[in-house]
């Protein structure tokens, strides 16, 4: 610290430098934050998102939802609470091995490094967290269960392989799920992606969707996660409807709609890029066109084709369907803006009845045809319910009616069938990285895989069917490693780098790779000879990040556990965690995944709670000065700890942050903002204790003597509990610092409620808070004291303010008792200058009065 800082710190004799790391040693020395496994106080959990250790540190953005969470803890425990705050690191995936790549460290290197570095930066931020609980999601007794997790999905039919279209990053050399692609590049790194067909594991979270949208209205999360989750799901009733093809006798054009009640009026269908009959049926005049159309979707993810203010675009491939309840010829394109992935690729356009079809069918000239008239005879396009029109028979019809009607006509000529759809898709759980937990997985021959005696082998099998792949005209077969053989480690390598061919830097590993296993007991080694011994090879893919951040939560309760996935003593008393704070940018895929997998532990049994996360609370983003995202590429715009706290210190920084403004809400930082805070916390320190002898002698050890004083130390005490209890920090730091100045301004103040204004401080500065309550005397930490409790009778008042109306115009207020009647309130009205020279010579002929509110006198 310079000498110009410590100077400034000096005039008031408080100095973070020297109070910051006494009270950080001590906490660690009595371990002050680590929780009880059992215990007779109520339980409170509250946990973050884990960090991903992927980079040299953190900046002020990644510490306010860790600030936020602390603040809770520390309350929580003062309350009473045996108060669990775990921390731990998502150190597999991408990120990490990038990182690791652009340094030239091995990622098991880079990772530890990285974590040191963020425990010292948590440190010094005064962060209380129980650090005898970490996880890691790259130590192999962790991985081990998320190996078992996977075992047990391949068990029970929800991991399987396919050949399927995939993001292919060349510059990353691995594929992306779709979530992981923005703009057409990968959202590590910002390359290039191209579509690729590759084998990959996938799970089959499509099985858990209905439960995973139903579930979300047991649950108390902010409803814009709510909402994006329900969209991300996208379940849909409607129909499947097929349309033959002119020309081609042999095809069906299957569409899915959840409007059936527009069927007469279609007067266009688009088809997906990637739809099969796309190619196929295009015209010979229209070949070069619709071919540039579907090479361009292909650079695009599926976010961007399906954006909804986005203009609908298309091509026409020359070819016509049948309308199979009017026979009209009805075109056929190709638009980007459907996926081949959802529904059949195809969908039926009613220009007449949706907007952006209405547009594209005005842009292109394609014939409009109203099928649907609202009470009103409304423009179009007319979106609701209402009479069917222009539709045979059926005119006059409700659209609601009918709707379930034409669907029923349909199916008695195998022409549709009702239909539930999802936009949700299986999910792709391969990585070509090294960097990430290995499949406890083996392929062997079809021949081998047909000796297994499922009655008598340790090796895992799907209780259902089998998962197979063929290649070269043979097939292989998946069996999984035994439960008790796990962990499957990962080999080192000198060489981690992926290739170019698409194939995992595993696949190098020769000798990992190609083994020998038993049928029987599913022992694996490189040579071994026996009856019952074949030839198998390692899957060499890796698993996603994602799958370390499903469950983590889970093993914070018992880290050390080795019988299962949770001790399930300790998952009875901690249950799930009681509040979990992270941000919106993991609103849908993380939490989602992390739900499947945790009501898929819930079915096997164990988990006995159904939701993972009953409480979820997503904090905004702090910018940079210039209100732009703080970025590496941009230096200059990056605040991290280091910067702050050697002249403000940590406690300036914390109460900066949580004062910046609400929560939940996006904000930028300011150099100035943070110069308010330090003196509020400069100004605490001298009252009570600071070198001015005057102001260190009007603490007294004696009742609080002045009546606004103490009223307001009960309002702050009922005000900044309830702030604390609804993560309302910026307040609570206003409500702070208004009792700060009624303070100052008395002549004494008890040394009760110097402790009390110190309590309240303490969660949101702690280091501050533990030397005051030291100096002024307090036991042990200011933590463990119980947490100051308000009187609610101190908060009432003994005046109340009474507005004085003559005929129903305001002439006075007055200051009359809370208990004072009609009577009373008139009488002291009549003595008010203003009341008595308006009634003057008057006869009252009535009087309204609302008890500690409001006389009106009507006089005339």
């Amino acid at each position: 610290m310079s000498e110009k800082t410590t100077e400034k710190f000096s005039t008031f004799n408080y100095n973070p430098s020297e109070i910051e790391p006494k009270w950080q040693k001590k906490w660690v020395e009595t371990k002050a934050f680590e929780a009880k496994d059992s215990d007779t106080r109520p339980k409170y959990w509250v946990m973050d998102m884990f960090p991903y250790p992927s980079g040299v540190g953190m900046h002020v953005g990644h510490f306010e939802g860790y600030i936020a969470t602390d603040i809770v803890a520390r309350y929580k425990r003062a309350c009473g609470y045996n108060v669990l705050h775990p921390m731990g690191w998502d150190a597999f995936g991408l990120p990490a091995e990038h990182f690791a790549l652009k340094t030239g460290q091995h990622p098991s290197v880079s990772v530890e490094t990285n974590t040191k570095g963020f425990v010292e930066q948590l440190g010094v931020m005064g962060l209380g967290y129980d650090w005898s609980r970490v996880v890691n999601t790259t130590d192999p007794l962790y991985y081990r269960w998320t190996q078992w997790i996977f075992l047990k999905l391949f068990e029970k039919g929800l991991a399987y392989v396919d050949k399927r279209p995939v993001w292919w990053c060349p510059q990353l050399k691995t594929v992306l799920a779709n979530e992981e692609v923005i703009e057409g590049k990968s959202e590590v790194g910002g390359f290039p992606v191209e579509k690729k067909d590759m084998l990959q594991w996938v799970l089959r979270i499509t099985a858990y969707a209905d439960r995973l949208q139903n579930k979300l209205e047991t649950i108390d999360w902010p409803d814009s996660t709510k909402r994006m989750q329900i969209a991300w799901i996208g379940r849909s009733e409607g129909a499947e409807i097929n349309f033959d093809v002119e020309n081609y006798s042999s095809e069906k054009l299957t569409v899915y709609t959840t409007r059936p009640d527009t069927i007469f009026g279609v007067t266009f269908m688009v088809i997906a890029p990637e739809h099969p009959l796309a190619k196929k049926i295009t015209t010979a005049d229209k070949k070069a066109e619709v071919e540039n159309y579907i090479k361009a979707a292909a650079s695009k993810s599926e976010m961007e084709r399906t954006e909804l203010n986005k203009e609908k675009s298309g091509v026409f491939t020359g070819a016509y369907a049948i309308n199979p309840v009017s026979g009209r010829r009805v075109q056929i394109w190709v638009g980007d803006y459907v996926l081949g992935s959802y529904g059949t690729g195809a969908i039926i356009a009613v220009p007449a009845h949706d907007e952006r079809d209405y547009e594209f069918a005005k842009k292109n000239g394609i014939e409009i045809i109203p099928v649907i008239a609202g009470p009103n005879n409304e423009k179009l396009p007319y979106t609701e319910s209402g009479k069917m029109i222009n539709s045979d028979h059926y005119t006059g019809m409700n659209s609601e009616e009918f709707k379930k009607k034409i669907v029923e006509d349909l199916s008695k000529l195998d022409r549709a069938r009702p239909t539930v759809n999802y936009k949700l898709r299986d999910w792709l759980f391969s990585r070509q990285r090294y960097w990430g937990e290995p499949f406890p997985i083996l392929w062997i021959s079809e021949a081998d895989y047909r000796k297994i005696d499922r009655k008598n082998t340790k090796l895992v099998l799907p209780e259902k069917g089998d998962v197979s792949y063929e290649e070269n005209g043979k097939k292989f077969f998946a069996v999984g490693l035994p439960f008790d053989s796990l962990p499957l480690e990962l080999p080192k390598v000198e060489n981690y780098k992926p290739a170019d061919d698409g194939r995992s830097p595993l696949a190098n590993a020769k000798e990992w790779v190609n083994v020998v296993v038993n049928l029987e007991t599913g022992e694996t080694s490189s040579s071994a000879k026996c009856d019952k011994c074949v030839q198998a090879i390692r899957e060499t893919n890796t698993m996603p990040q994602w799958a370390g951040s499903c469950w983590y939560y889970l093993r914070y309760i018992s880290p050390n556990f080795q019988k299962g996935v949770v001790d399930p003593v300790a998952l009875k008393y901690w249950g799930m965690p009681d509040l979990y704070v992270g941000g919106a940018e993991h609103a849908v895929l993380h939490l989602l995944y992390a739900r499947f997998w945790h009501q898929f532990l819930f079915d096997i049994g164990v988990v006995t709670q159904p939701e993972p996360f009953p409480k979820v609370f997503h904090q905004g983003i702090i910018l940079g000065e210039d209100s732009q995202k703080m970025s590496k590429s941009r230096p200059q715009t990056v605040v991290t700890p280091e910067k702050i706290i050697p002249e403000y210190g940590a406690d300036t920084l914390r109460l900066y942050e949580m004062f910046m403004g609400p929560l939940e809400d996006m904000k930028p930082w300011s150099s100035k903002g943070i110069e308010g805070v330090s003196r509020f916390l400069k100004r605490s320190y001298r009252e009570f204790i600071g070198e001015d002898a005057r102001l260190a002698a009007k603490v007294k050890d004696a009742p609080e003597a002045n009546p606004e004083t103490e009223k307001l130390l009960h309002a702050t005490i009922k005000k900044v509990s309830s702030d604390f209890e609804n993560l309302r920090f910026n307040t609570a730091i206003s409500s702070l610092m208004i009792l700060l100045n009624q303070i100052q301004s008395a002549e004494t103040v008890s040394l009760s409620t110097a402790k009390s204004f110190v309590q309240l401080l303490a969660p949101l500065a702690p280091h501050i808070g533990e030397e005051l309550w030291e100096k002024l005397g307090g036991k042990s930490s200011v933590g463990e004291a119980p947490w100051p409790k308000y009187d609610e009778s101190k908060l009432v008042s003994s005046t109340v303010k009474i507005v004085v109306q003559v005929n129903g115009k305001l002439r006075a207020e007055l200051e009359l008792p809370t208990d004072v009647d009609e009577a009373g309130a008139l009488a002291a009205a009549k003595l008010h200058e203003k009341v008595a020279s308006q009634i003057l010579g008057k006869e009252i002929k009535k009087v309204i009065f609302v008890k500690g509110r409001l006389l009106n006198i009507v006089a005339v």
